[in-house]
């Protein structure tokens, strides 16, 4: 690629960071992310997401915990592979989420709105590339997704704040960087040029 700039060179250089260290990002760390996110674009400028950040360890290591326990009764809705192999993944031993990261930002929209997604997903993808300006790691976690109508995870996300009427669309888990991941080669044909 021949033209470069800070945002395209963030975008090349952002990783899905799945260890992290124990320090928890700054105060005005974590405002900025939130600020990067609330100037995401929404579908007709609703900007009807919430955005809930948890950086209280005790907190999101019960949270941890529900999301074990409702794997364990969970049927996945599709065939992706990912899904499965997280199901297993949570009966193991030290099994976590959002893979210990210091803080969780859980992003949730108003029901029965069609972009309530595509929204949510936008705005995480500015959490992730202010993550990567800011010498930071993070990556996108579906858990609390596939467990939005799990009743004992939605009772404790009720309790942090969260509608019970609000659909969890994802996660952000950031924190400072404790294992940096390759480089992931890029696929060949998923790009097509009509002019």
């Amino acid at each position: 690629m021949s033209l470069n700039n800070e945002v395209l060179n963030c975008i090349h250089e952002r990783r899905s960071t799945r260890k992290f260290t124990e320090q928890q990002i700054s105060s005005e760390q974590l405002d900025a992310l939130l600020d990067a996110a609330i100037w995401a674009p929404s579908g007709g400028n609703n900007q009807s997401w919430l955005f809930t950040a948890i950086q209280k360890k005790s907190v999101l290591l019960h949270l941890n915990q529900l999301v074990c326990e409702g794997f364990q009764h969970w049927i996945p809705d599709d065939d992706y592979p990912g899904k499965h192999a997280m199901k297993k993944r949570s009966k193991q031993e030290g099994y976590n989420f959002y893979h210990n990261a210091p803080t969780l930002i859980i992003a949730s929209n108003k029901p029965n709105y069609e972009n309530a997604m595509a929204d949510c997903a936008l705005a995480l993808q500015n959490i992730f590339l202010g993550a990567q300006s800011l010498g930071l790691g993070s990556c996108y976690i579906n858990q609390l997704h596939w467990l939005r109508n799990d009743p004992n995870v939605r009772s404790y996300l009720l309790e942090m704040g969260i509608p019970k009427e609000n659909t969890i669309c994802a996660c952000a888990a950031v924190g400072f960087i404790g294992k940096a991941s390759p480089v992931p080669a890029r696929k060949d044909g998923t790009i097509q040029i009509i002019r």
